[in-house]
Formats: C-alpha cells, sequence, structure tokens
C-alpha cells in the first residue's frame, strides 16, 4: 500500500471536534481517549514517542527517556 492509500485510510479513521472552550477540548479529550482500547491508547503512545525521537534527531538533540 503506498503513501496515497494509507492516507486515505487514515482519513477515513479520523475523529474530529471543535470545541468551544478548553474545558469542552479537556473533557472530549478525556472522553475520546477512555473510549480507546489498551492497545490503542499503547499504539498512539508508541507513536508519538517515534515522532519526538525524528524531531529531536533533525534538530540534532538527543531523545532522552526517562526510567
Amino acid at each position: 500500500m503506498g503513501i496515497e492509500e494509507r492516507s486515505l485510510e487514515r482519513r477515513k479513521r479520523m475523529v474530529i471536534h471543535r470545541a468551544t472552550s478548553h474545558e469542552d477540548a479537556e473533557a472530549w479529550d478525556l472522553e475520546f481517549w477512555q473510549q480507546r482500547t489498551p492497545e490503542e491508547r499503547l499504539s498512539a503512545l508508541v507513536a508519538i514517542r517515534r515522532d519526538i525521537a525524528v524531531v529531536e534527531t533533525a534538530r540534532g538533540t538527543v531523545f532522552a527517556e526517562e526510567d
């Protein structure tokens, strides 16, 4: 599957919300993540950590994992 196909599939799965306040955004975010499975939450965390590592590498800094 090429990047175009992956992008299209990702767009089909996207869930969005236009918040009316910070409190609304916070409540929506909490509800969204509580509806995800532990595997989905872990997968999101791993993806975020990989993205951070890529950014840190591009900046020339070292991504340090906390123990």
